[in-house]
């Protein structure tokens, strides 16, 4: 770490000179420099335009792909179902999901949506097409691409910390990685796509380095631009800037300079706006499930906040303890073997089971989006189904209400929805395709948050003369938002799995533009942490770190070996000597001889045979260089080495 330093200090100072000097030589020496000087920011720009433009497309194509499950729009192919019915001049507002270019596949097939036998149609053509999309998805990445499955997260972290995986952000890699997130997302798994979207900007990083001579051979520097990549990748998945570069200092990044910090703001800057510039959702926001909440919250209401922070850290433990039982029983046993039948069965049952429930049908982003959504008098949800009694309520305001029908109804489908998710998840995370967790785990507690908030907001109607409603919720007011609640178990449960907490309430304020919200999230987030951690001090990532055993060393894992160094450093009583170079005691011939009779690929460097002072290392490929270099019939095999360092 100290050569490192001071080598980088070294280079700094000789570039600064080389720079001075040369701007004086000529103007294109000039130009040169100061291109030179600005490539980094160059780089910077050419990561978040390429980013952006992938997630946008991947949006595109997965919103696309999802709804091919499900029917297919006659005026043109190409549309989805909701940019389908825009360009309809026969839909109603309270029917503006229906529309007769929209057909379903019962209705292309037999020429009827009503019935059982339509209803066994529909039901077929949503599992094949999710078989198809998963059978693709993991057929491509085992064939051309096997570092394309997963997350990604926990490798860019092995990477980051110094350990090269070569191939792993190569340009096959981002290929079919782009391709298969599409198709795994689309074909109805309990996935996200906010994970692989990091793999995919560092990727991009990775490769548009090769463009420019300063970081093409340069690890360190390198390793810089990945932290800037990575914050894009979160930019871009959660329309997040801020929360972007957070992200990469907090659960990416091993070293994060403060020149890294404000590139990475700048690369993810220009990947949120390259991604609003595509306006993939129609929305003119940078994802699904962004909304606005007007309505404050009370002192009293800290405690289901803390409640679902307990939920959170509960599932968090829970998981990660499940999942790598799953995971190493899949490594170590015939089932690992096997990735394509594993995805088609998991992806059968999945779609088996969804299929009848409206709230599983439907993508878990849209399914985030409903469950934030604030309920106002022109909903159609079934979440909005309130039945509207109030005369007293103010102006711009939607009081408290009794639950209709439809609400009671969509509580028992989001009990069975939950039960499914947290379940479904543990099988899907780790499956030889691209799968990320910040989706599910958002959708898990956005389900237990709607669910808590409603009820809630139901009590406190009812009785809202009890002594804890009395002092701040009056009849005809409008004290609980469920949606909020929803938002603050999504945190909760992402939280618990990741164990994010800065970067993760900043997220969240990000997604929903409210300040005011910023102590539920954060007492929810921590108190997330708290139990999770009580329940095991590994976040899902590191988990997988270690499962797969990278050479990752936690820098806030704290040790309490007391072994001392040199006792494990002594060679065993029956182990060889330790071949090492003197440092100018040793002939030609010498070297040759431990060149010729050892495959290290390299050897240290100590003062003497009798003196064993460590003074560096040297690589095996250097001294064959070296010799061949200086060999000729004036060097003779007797004449003596030395070893410098400059």
């Amino acid at each position: 770490t100290v050569s490192k330093i001071r080598n980088r200090g070294r280079e700094r100072g000789s570039t600064n000179a080389k720079i001075t000097n040369k701007s004086k030589e000529s103007t294109w020496a000039l130009i040169h420099s100061v291109s030179d000087a600005f490539s980094g920011w160059l780089l910077m720009l050419l990561i978040g335009l390429l980013s952006g433009s992938l997630a946008g497309l991947i949006d595109i194509s997965a919103h696309w792909m999802t709804d091919l499950k499900e029917g297919i729009c006659t005026s043109g192919i190409w549309f989805n179902h909701e940019h389908c019915c825009w360009n309809s001049k026969h839909v109603t507002f309270e029917n503006r999901d229906k529309c007769p270019e929209w057909n379903s596949w019962s209705q292309l097939i037999i020429s009827t949506n009503e019935g059982a036998f339509a209803y066994i149609v529909n039901y077929f053509m949503y599992v094949l097409w999710a078989l198809l999309f998963a059978f693709l998805a993991v057929s491509l990445v085992k064939v051309f691409a096997p570092y394309a499955c997963g997350s990604g997260i926990p490798e860019i972290k092995t990477i980051l910390s110094g350990f090269i995986i070569r191939g792993y952000l190569g340009k096959w890699t981002l290929m079919i990685k782009t391709i298969t997130l599409v198709l795994a997302v689309s074909s109805g798994l309990s996935l996200g796509k906010e994970g692989p979207l990091v793999h995919v900007a560092c990727c991009c990083g990775n490769i548009l380095c090769h463009c420019f001579n300063k970081y093409r051979k340069n690890e360190a520097k390198r390793r810089e631009v990945l932290s800037a990549a990575a914050a894009a990748g979160v930019s871009v998945a959660f329309g997040a800037p801020i929360g972007g570069v957070l992200f990469s200092l907090e659960e990416v990044s091993y070293y994060f300079p403060l020149k890294t910090l404000w590139r990475s703001f700048f690369a993810a800057l220009v990947a949120a706006f390259t991604l609003r510039s595509i306006n993939p959702f129609g929305n003119s926001r940078l994802v699904l499930f962004y909304v606005e909440f007007h309505t404050p919250w009370h002192l009293f209401e800290l405690v289901p906040f803390i409640l679902l922070g307990i939920f959170g850290g509960l599932w968090g433990a829970l998981f990660i303890r499940t999942n790598i039982a799953w995971c190493r029983k899949r490594k170590t046993t015939q089932l690992g073997k096997y990735p394509v039948v594993e995805v088609l069965v998991v992806t059968a049952i999945t779609a088996i089971l969804a299929f009848p429930n409206e709230y599983t049908r439907v993508s878990t982003s849209e399914l985030i989006s409903e469950l934030f959504n604030d309920c106002g008098l022109l909903d159609s949800s079934k979440l909005c189904d309130y039945e509207n009694r109030f005369n007293t309520s103010k102006a711009g305001e939607l009081p408290d209400r009794p639950a209709g029908v439809g609400v009671y109804s969509a509580m028992w489908q989001l009990a069975l929805t939950l039960i499914l998710k947290i379940v479904i998840t543990i099988f899907t995370f780790g499956m030889k395709i691209p799968s990320g967790l910040f989706i599910p785990s958002m959708a898990v507690g956005a389900i237990a948050g709607r669910l808590l908030g409603v009820g809630m907001e139901q009590l406190a109607y009812y009785h809202h003369d009890w002594a804890i409603f009395n002092s701040w919720c009056s009849q005809g007011a409008d004290c609980i938002t469920p949606g909020l609640y929803a938002m603050v178990g999504a945190a909760a449960c992402l939280g618990g799995v990741t164990r994010m907490t800065v970067s993760l309430v900043v997220i969240m304020f990000e997604l929903t533009g409210g300040l005011e919200y910023i102590v539920p999230l954060m007492a929810a987030a921590m108190t997330s942490k708290w139990v999770a951690d009580a329940l095991g001090r590994e976040g899902i990532y590191d988990a997988h770190i270690r499962l797969n055993g990278y050479p990752f060393l936690e820098a806030k894992e704290e040790f309490a070996h007391k072994t001392l160094a040199m006792d494990v450093m002594k060679p065993r009583r029956n182990d060889p000597l330790l071949t090492v170079l003197t440092q100018d005691s040793m002939t030609v011939e010498d070297v040759e001889t431990i060149i010729s009779e050892t495959t290290y690929s390299g050897f240290p460097v100590v003062v003497s045979r009798e003196s064993q002072r460590l003074v560096g290392f040297v690589l095996r490929r250097d001294l064959i260089i070296s010799i061949d270099d200086q060999q000729g019939p004036a060097v003779s095999h007797r004449e003596l080495c030395s070893v410098s360092y400059n």
